[in-house]
């Protein structure tokens, strides 16, 4: 209770007048970094690699997949997981992690990207039902580092109808951490930047540079990636996307659409 009224205090609400939403690891995995849903995914299928190993295949599947067109813009985000596994298991292979003879290894791509996928599904659906709500009260941008695709990504989904613009950074050529990013997202929303709110799961992708344009922060705080200093902090710090129903009071808050 104390630490929710302090999350109230923080997060200045007449102020607000519009939302931008991250997309990757905020609204489909509830604050979770991808690479943690991943390995979990791993575990849980018994795929037989350290967590080191399955880490430099991550990094190397993500810099492959930023350097080279894999990803076409009808991908959906099923076709999307099963290139990034792909790759991840290739990797393996090439390095000698997994066994190119054992018929296992040929099934792990398929069955670590269906189990990731249908934990996609399961997250956005419980997000939706707080999406609904800000919707009715806010307009709502998404501004996403994604590879080209993330229309066809947000109607496999049904999520395309909440936002009135989307700032993706393979498409508009400015990636996160720059804050010009958030700048088309904010100009998307015809609104100074004091009455936006940036929500994500990132401090040094979404937060910091949201609050050096000058808006205000709601960090989803989940499993990360890279460890994070303790000190770090936004305006409001929650740790489930459901939370956000409090943050922006949303039993007696009124509409914020002009």
């Amino acid at each position: 209770m104390i630490l929710e009224q302090r999350r109230r205090i923080m997060l200045n609400l007449n102020r607000v007048k519009g939302l931008i939403f991250d997309y990757g690891a905020t609204i489909d995995s509830n604050g979770k970094h991808w690479a943690e849903v991943l390995w979990d995914a791993y575990v849980e299928i018994g795929v037989p690699v350290e967590k080191s190993g399955f880490r430099d295949a991550y990094v190397y599947a993500e810099r492959y997949l930023a350097l080279n067109p894999v990803i076409q813009p009808g991908f959906t985000f099923k076709e999307v997981l099963i290139a990034k596994t792909g790759l991840q298991v290739h990797w393996l292979i090439e390095n000698g992690l997994l066994s190119k003879e054992d018929k296992k290894t040929s099934e792990y791509s398929f069955s670590v990207s269906e189990q990731c996928y249908n934990f996609a599904c399961s997250t956005i659906e419980k997000a939706k039902l707080v999406l609904d709500k800000l919707f009715e009260r806010y307009p709502l941008v998404l501004v996403s580092n994604f590879y080209g695709n993330i229309e066809a990504v947000l109607k496999d989904f049904g999520l395309q109808k909440y936002f009135v613009e989307i700032v993706e950074s393979a498409v508009v050529g400015v990636r996160k951490p720059d804050p010009a990013i958030f700048s088309l997202g904010v100009k998307a929303l015809e609104l100074p930047a004091k009455n936006v709110v940036v929500v994500g799961d990132s401090y040094k992708k979404d937060i910091a540079p949201a609050q050096s344009l000058g808006c205000q922060a709601v960090w989803i705080k989940g499993p990360a990636w890279e460890e994070e200093n303790s000190k770090l902090t936004a305006e409001a710090v929650i740790y489930d996307f459901s939370e956000l129903e409090n943050v922006f009071r949303m039993e007696d808050r009124k509409s914020g659409r002009p």
